[in-house]
């Protein structure tokens, strides 16, 4: 028995590089999209960098894998492939290398003095990397990014966004114009002439045609290597942003960016530029980044929206973004058995099972959803504040209509329903009230100093609105506001919440405040809050948590003290939180939605003696081993701020029990280890002058 024990055990610990990590945050499927800034085709193979990283797909864009490790910066700006090597430029840690199709990254940086790598280009064996900012401009390496050496003679702005070869010329795309070199970056001249704009921001060659996109002043060609160029524009009505070529046989595209009222979106032209056609049919976003194409295949990627297919020269797009989670998260809302989440670019998406998501933005022709609290549930009714007014869906999603008659801005911060008053708070024009859902806005101003209108709540009767100039309150929905400063030291408000009686808001570097007199007085409640910014605040009966710039935090008593909880988060960067059933929702800016049960964050820490302890002191669990739960007790002999963190035997973090400050006393804690293997597992008392290790053994 014994012996079958130990095997058993064994084999319980060599399943916690498996699973372990059960016990902490999960990301969900979605939502999907994001902002796409590079792509790149590798044979079969394409990548796609984005703010988070690199996704791969090995089936023409019908599915994305992450493909990140070894990357210490996940902001991709630029890819390219030279033979079975893949570079990754980066926003802020220079290039890495894969040679193995994206299963692994190493720093292939050496040389380059500038960290931001805007543009790669490939001339047989030399590479060629564009720079930005101090130390930047044009590097080049002959060694496969090895090293790199800075060729810059001539070339007087070293802000570089694009690059292209054409035979043995080298053309660089800079914010001060277009330069060739042609010896191999030795040296630079300016080849600008007929260039209204110096803002050139791509170039590409197609036979003995060079073109270049520009910000705000379209195409130019030129047909003698940059000694003269040519605006060609004929047919580019809409956006005259231009940030990307590609080429397909004889056709040429451009992604192109919205300009004011002018949409972007994809252009093509057979005929070298002379004329051009908008192919943009079911292209829901017309943010065109990034272009590139793989035989039949044309790609698009684009800013919030994701990746885009056409397999008809343009002719008509579909998404291909199923995998690709860099989407960034603002605002949720929950009604019935479904769960929303809306996105910046990318609309609204459903959740019926807490995992999976879908698009539903029929009618939603704004989708930047790009509020923190865009959502609201009225009945049957969801509304969605956009930066193009508020739209409404009464089925779940399927459908939504316009409905922000009366409002005189469209930039709608934030969505709340209090019973039947529907309440926006927008960018410059302060709040509007509706009382027909919809139908009708009316202007709700009347002591309202500041019109910029980040949060809305009620707390009983009473309408609280957080503002970038602090916190108003009204007694009677919203006919007049009052100013409710009172022990705010900061006045930039970004979230609220309600518990029972109580009111919390979180603010813009200052913490959390919390009011127990209807904003009366606010009193500071953000001790053991590692990161002051805090853009979302959730309630889930007396448990609140807190996501902010730099992670999750739980507070058990009402914001007295905090712990962190953010073991699983691979962005930290949490912009809202929702309670759905037994689980905590949190949406990213550019990983998705994540998911955690609140039951595993939930630990009761409580002094069981006031009597001063002569020494700190960490006792053995109690039982040992357990099976689920165990105790954990500890002395501390004076005020102190303590951690105390359960690690697995491999030394990863498993839980974090305790993380505030505590006054002098003996502790206990319960430890439930249900989602755990059975294993060794290792709990560390740290507090400013002591630090004591101990064992424990869970068996199931």
């Amino acid at each position: 028995m014994k012996k079958l024990r130990f095997i058993f055990l064994s084999c319980a610990i060599l399943m916690l590089n498996i699973c372990a990590l059960n016990a902490q945050w999960t990301q969900t499927s979605g939502p999907f999209g994001g902002t796409v800034q590079s792509l790149v085709s590798n044979g079969t193979n394409q990548f796609a960098g984005t703010y988070v990283g690199v996704f791969l797909s090995t089936n023409n864009g019908t599915s994305w894998t992450a493909v990140n490790n070894g990357l210490t910066n996940t902001n991709i700006r630029s890819l390219v492939v030279s033979g079975s090597n893949i570079f990754a430029g980066t926003f802020g840690s220079g290039a890495f290398l894969s040679t193995n199709n994206g299963t692994s990254w190493t720093s292939a940086t050496s040389g380059i003095t500038s960290p931001f790598v805007n543009a790669f280009a490939v001339s047989g064996s030399n590479i060629f990397a564009g720079t930005l900012g101090n130390g930047g401009g044009v590097f080049l390496s002959t060694n496969n990014g090895t090293s790199w050496t800075l060729v810059n003679n001539g070339l007087t702005n070293i802000s570089v966004y694009g690059l292209a070869v054409s035979g043995t010329n080298l053309f660089a795309a800079t914010l001060g114009g277009v330069f060739l070199s042609t010896n191999n970056g030795t040296s630079w001249t300016l080849s600008n002439t007929g260039i209204i704009t110096f803002n050139i921001y791509c170039i590409k060659v197609l036979g003995t045609n060079i073109f270049a996109g520009t910000h705000g002043d379209g195409v130019y060609l030129s047909t003698n290597n940059g000694t003269s160029w040519t605006a060609v524009n004929s047919g580019l009505t809409t956006s005259t942003y231009v940030y990307e070529f590609a080429v397909s046989g004889n056709n040429l595209y451009i992604g192109t960016r919205t300009s004011g009222t002018f949409p972007g979106g994809v252009f093509m032209s057979t005929n070298n530029g002379t004329s051009w056609t908008a192919v943009n049919t079911g292209l829901t976003n017309p943010n065109v980044q990034t272009l590139t194409v793989t035989g039949s295949n044309l790609f698009a990627g684009t800013e919030s929206g994701g990746v885009f297919l056409s397999t008809n020269n343009g002719t008509s797009w579909s998404e291909a973004n199923s995998g690709l989670i860099s989407t960034y998260v603002y605002a949720f809302a929950v009604s019935g058995t479904n769960l929303f989440a809306g996105t910046g670019g990318g609309g609204v998406f459903r959740s019926t099972d807490n995992t999976n998501w879908s698009a539903v933005n029929s009618g939603l022709y704004n989708k930047d959803v790009r509020t923190i609290y865009g959502l609201a549930v009225s009945g049957t009714n969801i509304f969605a504040g956009t930066w193009n007014g508020v739209f409404r869906s009464s089925n779940n999603g399927t459908s939504w209509d316009s409905v922000f008659t009366g409002m005189t801005s469209k930039y709608v911060q934030c969505i709340y329903a209090s019973g039947t008053n529907i309440f926006a708070g927008t960018f410059g024009s302060g709040i509007f009230l509706t009382t027909n859902n919809g139908a009708s806005w009316t202007q709700v101003n009347s002591g309202l100093t500041s019109t910029i209108v980040y949060a809305l709540i009620a707390s009983g009767t009473n309408i609280f609105a957080g503002t970038n100039d602090g916190m108003f309150l009204s007694t009677n929905n919203g006919t007049n506001w009052n100013t409710v400063n009172n022990g705010l030291t900061n006045t930039s408000i970004q979230a609220l919440a309600v518990s029972g009686t109580n009111v919390f808001t979180g603010t813009y570097n200052g913490g959390i405040f919390l009011t127990t007199d209807n904003g009366t007085s606010w009193t500071a409640v953000s001790t053991g809050l590692t990161n002051t910014n805090v853009f979302a605040i959730a309630v889930s009966g007396t448990n609140l948590f807190a996501g902010t710039r730099l992670g999750m935090f739980l507070s058990t008593n009402n914001g007295t003290s905090w712990s962190d909880v953010s073991t699983g988060l691979t962005n930290n960067y949490i912009q809202s939180l929702t309670v759905f059933g037994s689980n905590l929702f949190a949406g990213t800016w550019g990983s998705g939605v994540w998911k955690r049960p609140i039951s595993e964050m939930i630990t009761s820490v409580k002094i069981i003696s006031g009597e001063i302890p002569n020494s700190f002191n960490l006792r053995q669990n109690f039982p040992n081993p357990f099976n689920p739960s165990t105790s954990i007790k500890y002395d501390l002999p004076k005020n102190s701020f303590v951690k105390l963190i359960v690690f697995d035997e491999l030394g990863r973090e498993v839980k974090t029990l305790v993380n505030e400050n505590q006054t002098a006393g003996t502790y206990e804690i319960t430890f439930n280890g249900l989602l755990l293997p059975s294993g060794v597992y290792m709990y560390r008392l740290t507090t400013e002058s002591f630090t004591q290790t101990k064992k424990m053994l869970l068996i199931k």
